[in-house]
């Protein structure tokens, strides 16, 4: 019953209302035209004329809506607005194909031919049924229907109910097609997923440059302070020493939270160059070195020949690889001595970090982020990267960069 008189057949009747409202400048210049070709001197008053420009009205309709795609935008957001689609999902932009033209032309000639139907029984249908029940024995009513042998109130009763009918079965088939002729196609699906896809990647990378940087950062400084906190008075010159660390470390992880913060500001695309040139290297590994040696970790370090001429993208992983390295060394096995071997070796870049399993701190299998995250970055590169314990009571961390992906 709803969908003939109540708030949805409502709404509907709203939606073919206004595709009546649409098709009436089409109609009228249709009417113009068909004036003109048959030579009529009022066509207003030609029944047949009328129906003629109907028929051209359509067509004209469906031109339009392939030559602007911004006609999708609009219908869509009128039966969304009005509870056309429900919770399905209609295009929010323009047609960019012909495939969506084409869409958005069917939708927008049935939309006003449906709408014209409803529109112009709305308009007719009213008084008639006024006039048959408040007069039914006027000499034109008995004149009309009285061969019939049918009650006026019959038919005007007969009448309101063809204008609610037209209106639900017309409201029900917009309904059904609205998703198919106005949803998004299949290409720009394929394009929104992808689209989704890169922002995941992208909002998954950040995460790892957050969690490297100032993950690093946090754990250095925790173990610099507690140090120095420990021989503040009994070795000044070591606490000095550490607070200088601490600063330095804070400083720098400032400067890279603010990079990576960059790429999520409004402006992302312009700041996403500039984040990618300032993240570190290893460039910078002896800065790194020395901020972890001050945080109590001794870091034996053999660098090959050919680790300065590393591709920018091998040289940024390889370097966070290792600080992840350092900071779960720092979390895990505290204050003890590590070493590092870097070498390019058959068009790759080798790298191990080799540990003492602390006691005091022993080691977390899967309990953190570093370890998928070093993963990742050696797997977009097309490389490898593993840690574990070796049966000799050390931890080792191996990686291996290609340097051609």
């Amino acid at each position: 019953m709803s969908a003939l008189i109540g708030r949805r057949a409502a709404l509907r009747w709203v939606h073919l209302v206004l595709g009546g409202a649409l098709l009436m400048p089409f109609w009228l210049l249709s009417l113009i035209l068909v004036s003109t070709t048959r030579g009529l001197d009022d066509s207003r008053g030609d029944v047949l004329a009328q129906f003629e420009a109907f028929a051209v009205a359509l067509p004209l309709a469906a031109a339009v809506a392939l030559l602007l795609p911004a006609v999708r935008v609009l219908e869509a957001t009128a039966a969304r607005a009005l509870g056309l689609a429900g919770e399905r999902e209609l295009a929010g932009t323009p047609s960019r194909s012909w495939a969506a033209r084409r869409r958005t032309a069917a939708w927008f000639v049935q939309h006003l031919f449906c709408g014209g139907v409803v529109s112009g029984m709305s308009l007719s249908v009213p008084p008639a049924v006024c006039v048959l029940v408040l007069f039914p024995d006027h000499p034109a009513v008995r004149e009309l229907f009285g061969p019939l042998g049918v009650a006026p109130q019959l038919v005007a009763l007969g009448l309101a109910l063809l204008v609610l009918l037209t209106n639900a079965g017309a409201g029900a088939w917009l309904a059904r097609t609205a998703v198919p002729l106005l949803g998004p196609t299949p290409g720009e699906r394929l394009a929104a997923a992808e689209q989704r896809a890169l922002e995941l990647a992208q909002r998954n990378r950040l995460a790892r440059e957050l969690h490297d940087s100032v993950g690093h950062a946090l754990s250095a400084v925790g173990i610099q302070a507690a140090a120095a906190g420990r021989v503040l008075r009994s070795d000044p010159e070591f606490a000095e020493e550490a607070l200088k660390a601490i600063e330095e470390t804070a400083r720098a992880a400032v400067a890279e939270l603010d990079t990576v913060l960059g790429l999520l500001r409004e402006d992302a695309e312009d700041a996403a160059p500039a984040a990618g040139s300032a993240a570190p290297t290893l460039a910078g590994l002896g800065a790194l070195l020395r901020q972890t040696e001050l945080a109590g970790v001794a870091v034996s370090a053999r660098v090959g020949p050919g680790t300065a001429e590393l591709p920018v993208e091998v040289s940024r992983a390889a370097y966070r690889i290792v600080q992840e390295g350092l900071t779960n060394v720092l979390r895990h096995a505290g204050r003890v001595g590590a070493e590092l071997r870097l070498e390019v070796a058959d068009g790759a870049l080798e790298l191990e970090l080799i540990n003492p399993v602390g006691e005091d701190r022993p080691s977390r299998p899967g309990g953190g982020r570093g370890l998928p995250g070093m993963t990742e970055r050696a797997a977009v590169l097309g490389g490898t990267c593993g840690a574990g314990a070796d049966g000799d009571g050390r931890w080792r961390l191996t990686a291996r960069l290609p340097l051609s992906s």
